[in-house]
């Protein structure tokens, strides 16, 4: 039985578009899975942040 695919694609006129980007490990055909924060990569573990991560900032001196 093969995994559903609906969501990874978008037609326009006669080609095929790409929703998800694939893993640079794995290579085409694998896709990064969409998170909140992040993208990963279910078959080697893959993953990357989408944006970086809130500055630290200390707090005010009363």
């Amino acid at each position: 039985m093969a995994k559903a695919r609906v969501g990874l694609y978008n037609t326009k006129g006669d080609t095929l578009e790409r929703t998800h980007r694939s893993c640079p490990k794995c290579g085409p055909g694998t896709f990064l899975a969409e998170h909140k924060d992040r993208r990963s990569c279910g078959r080697c573990g893959y993953s990357e942040s989408k944006a970086p991560p809130p500055p630290k900032t200390k707090p005010a001196k009363a």
